[in-house]
């Protein structure tokens, strides 16, 4: 009898807790009454994406990268900006990072201490406000390309190669004679525009090209109108420079590219898919340079400048003379000669980072420059030829970085903007890979248990 009664009662319950159909329709007409009501509210126009944002800015920054001859330029406004935005965002710092970002604090303070006695005057001043703002970038770009890594330097690949393609148009165009004034665009015969030197204008084109490359080395012929006419531009600007530390560059750094690309290929079919593609671009390049080369006027500039020294590197004045002649001095001064002294020793500029580095910041400056260069060059080197999601993107990123150290043996590259961007980004991947590994080794360690 207990259990019957209390069948019926949860029965009874049941039934009565059972809404009428009325009522169902009752809050069916309610629910959509309400819908509609939403509906015809006013809506917001647009809603503020950051990511998005802080993409668009980060894109617009590198495309502006090759519009210097103006000062300041407008990468310097859009960098400042980028940087700002980023920051509201917040910051992360992984501990891989961390050498590079204390090296470059160390070679900044270095010349600050240098500078002390020269407080003053305005030149040095000027130089060691540049030096900070462009070490500031060179964190920034350390710790932005630790964070969604492929994706911001996919981004900064984009823009800078669209860059390369703008500046391009406009050396070879006012080279030719095309359009412009050929004595504020070029300078001695050798293309510049839209920079202010030559030597720039080549060095800027070496990662453009070596990324047009790339994406013919593996197969990537998404757009391929756009990366033949991309190589073309970047290699007929690098070309008119006649610059002849950035023909090396370009050729040292495809070497080495191809090379790495080669080692750690998938496939044998890939390593001769690579080989076939490499041979195929130095066939097209010989093809551009020899019918370049058939303008007899042209053809006796480039072997004038393309032999190995110059008249202003030679003899004890010289600026090898005067990078020998410095040896001693900066040895004996822990402080070095002060920001922008040693042309009133030599009359000219060191034409050299690492003597330079010691120069202008000291001995502090000048160890963590040369700290900064080797710890770069061993996780630049392991970041190529260890197999991570980042190996194609280390692998073009170093093969540019490498040369730009190659080239600091024969020019000041310490105020290059662009040498601070793929600085920051061979460390950004660095930080990359060695969340990889270690999301890797959790996972390993996790399903290692019993």
């Amino acid at each position: 009898m207990t259990r019957l009664a209390n069948s019926q009662g949860a029965v009874l319950t049941s039934r009565a807790s059972r809404p009428k159909a009325r009522d169902l329709l009752d809050r069916s007409d309610m629910g959509q009454a309400m819908t509609e009501a939403a509906a015809a509210a006013p809506q917001p126009r647009w809603t503020l994406n950051y990511p998005r944002l802080l993409n668009a800015l980060f894109w617009i920054t590198a495309f502006s990268g090759s519009v210097v001859f103006i000062e300041p330029s407008p990468y310097d406004g859009l960098i400042l900006l980028t940087l700002i935005v980023w920051v509201l965002g917040g910051v992360r710092i992984h501990r891989a990072v961390l050498p590079g970002v204390a090296l470059l604090v160390l070679w900044t303070l270095g010349g600050y201490i240098s500078l002390i006695p020269y407080w003053n005057e305005p030149d040095p001043v000027e130089f060691m406000t540049h030096t900070l703002f462009i070490s500031t970038t060179g964190v920034f770009y350390m710790l932005f390309f630790s964070e969604n890594t492929s994706r911001r330097f996919d981004l900064c690949m984009s823009g800078y190669a669209a860059s390369c393609m703008l500046a391009a148009v406009i050396a070879v165009g006012s080279w030719a004679g095309l359009f412009g004034n050929p004595l504020t665009m070029t300078l001695d015969g050798r293309a510049m525009a839209p920079f202010k030197d030559p030597n720039v204008l080549g060095s800027y084109m070496v990662p453009g090209v070596l990324y047009f490359v790339q994406r013919l080395l593996l197969g990537r012929w998404a757009y391929w109108p756009v990366t033949l006419a991309g190589l073309a531009l970047s290699g007929a600007a690098l070309f008119t420079s006649f610059s002849r530390g950035s023909w090396g560059a370009a050729v040292v750094s495809i070497a080495l590219m191809t090379i790495m690309s080669v080692a750690t290929a998938d496939s044998r079919k890939m390593r001769l898919r690579i080989g076939f593609m490499a041979l195929a671009v130095v066939g097209v390049v010989a093809v551009g340079v020899g019918a370049a080369l058939t303008e007899p006027s042209v053809r006796e500039f480039f072997f004038k400048r393309a032999s190995a020294t110059q008249d202003y590197d030679e003899g004890p004045t010289g600026r090898f003379g005067n990078q020998k002649r410095s040896l001693p001095m900066l040895v004996e001064r822990p402080n070095g000669m002060g920001p922008l002294r040693f042309r009133l020793t030599f009359g000219l500029e060191p034409h050299n980072s690492y003597i330079n580095a010691f120069a202008s910041n000291g001995w502090l400056g000048g160890f963590a420059f040369l700290g900064l260069v080797l710890t770069t060059t061993f996780i630049g080197f392991r970041l190529s030829l260890t197999r991570s999601p980042y190996l194609r993107q280390g692998q073009l990123i170093w093969s540019a970085m490498f040369v730009f150290f190659l080239q600091a043996l024969q020019i000041d590259i310490d105020h290059w903007r662009y040498f601070f961007i793929y600085l920051g980004a061979v460390w950004g991947l660095e930080v990359g890979r060695v969340k990889w590994a270690e999301r890797n080794a959790a996972t390993a360690r996790s399903e290692a248990r019993p």
